[in-house]
């Protein structure tokens, strides 16, 4: 396959994209008021320092602000991880975002990938301690994980930490999905006693401005931020993402209604799914990875539906599809033309015999 990431609707006749992970609530009003007055300082350079959107960020999570570092979304943040810290051998385990290897190449790092299994719902365990040995200089992580959706119990991540803490290994946790779950703020707590992790979210997928792109890494580590801080581009956030995120961080109340929401709508669509004969792996993220017997890409994007077909993810293989949480008229449209694709399938296949 051609494209690495969801949401290519530029070279696709698309009418429902459920190959992106974005909230489908869409924009907050307030943020969309923001965006539309950053436009009067467009012949003004931003703020190199982002000192609105640092302050802001710092009261929502209750962090100070020489904890935080903005980059051009989350991407960035990780191409800037890797040439700060240059690792020889980076530890990945899998199905996982490709960005993580695609960052890591980038400095020509060494990668270890740890396959995890289906039948433990693609959750690490104890092998993951036991591989992280130590020549390992830099160890790639999600909670929620993309595309499983899992999200890592504390107990356990804590107990990871202590040993990368133990081995000198850099902790690369990727939290862009966790605003799509319950007690959000969790690992935030105890950043200080773990001045190797880093933390890294996303207001894109939340707040629905993936083209407005911005991300954020917080770390108690201030030597190790400002070594990262150094392979950033000057003016790298614009006055809109720096407008957009300050907004964002106001939306207490269109915080909680999407968690209602997708908590609800991802229940309706994993039953259907499994109605249909799909193998689901429950998550707890807006999207849902699952197993087809029938090939589904191709047939729903005639449709007009776009999914993300997982063939391509290390560790996963042909068959495996993510497809994110939307609305209920859109869930259900969905649901309806699989339900089609498998009876077309299997009509033409009791044809043949």
């Amino acid at each position: 396959m051609d494209v690495i990431h969801g949401g290519d609707i530029y070279r696709n006749h698309v009418e429902l994209d459920f190959s992106v992970n974005i909230n489908p609530l869409g924009v907050p009003e307030n943020v969309r008021n923001a965006l539309m007055n950053a436009v009067k300082k467009c012949s003004e350079y931003p703020d190199m320092q982002a000192a609105e959107l640092k302050q802001a960020v710092s009261r929502m999570l209750s962090l100070p602000q020489e904890y935080l570092l903005f980059g051009n979304g989350a991407s960035e943040l990780f191409m800037a991880i890797v040439h700060a810290l240059r690792p020889k051998k980076v530890l990945i385990p899998i199905p996982s975002f490709y960005g993580y290897e695609y960052a890591a190449g980038a400095v020509e790092s060494m990668v270890i990938y740890l396959q995890t299994r289906e039948e433990e719902g693609f959750i690490c365990g104890e092998e993951l301690f036991d591989a992280l040995t130590q020549d390992i200089d830099l160890l790639f992580i999600a909670s929620p994980n993309n595309p499983t959706g899992h999200r890592m119990d504390q107990k356990y991540l804590h107990k990871l930490l202590k040993i990368c803490r133990t081995k000198k290994i850099t902790v690369v946790l990727d939290e862009c999905f966790i605003e799509f779950c319950e007690n959000r703020d969790a690992v935030l707590a105890d950043v200080t006693e773990y001045d190797q992790l880093l933390v890294v979210r996303a207001f894109t997928k939340f707040y629905a401005i993936p083209g407005v792109r911005l991300g954020y890494l917080i770390s108690s580590n201030r030597f190790l931020l400002e070594q990262i801080g150094k392979q950033l581009p000057e003016w790298n956030l614009s006055v809109f993402a720096q407008a957009a995120g300050a907004a964002c961080t106001k939306e207490d109340f269109y915080t909680s209604r999407t968690v209602s929401f997708i908590k609800e709508e991802k229940k309706f669509l994993e039953a259907g799914l499994q109605k249909l004969g799909m193998r689901v792996i429950c998550g707890e993220a807006g999207f849902i990875l699952f197993y087809s017997e029938t090939e589904l890409y191709r047939p729903l994007l005639q449709k007009g539906i776009l999914i993300r077909d997982c063939g391509n993810f290390k560790g996963l293989s042909k068959g495996y599809y993510r497809i994110a949480v939307r609305k209920r008229e859109e869930n259900q449209r969905l649901l309806k033309a699989i339900g089609e694709i498998i009876e077309q399938n299997r009509t033409f296949t009791s044809g043949r015999d």
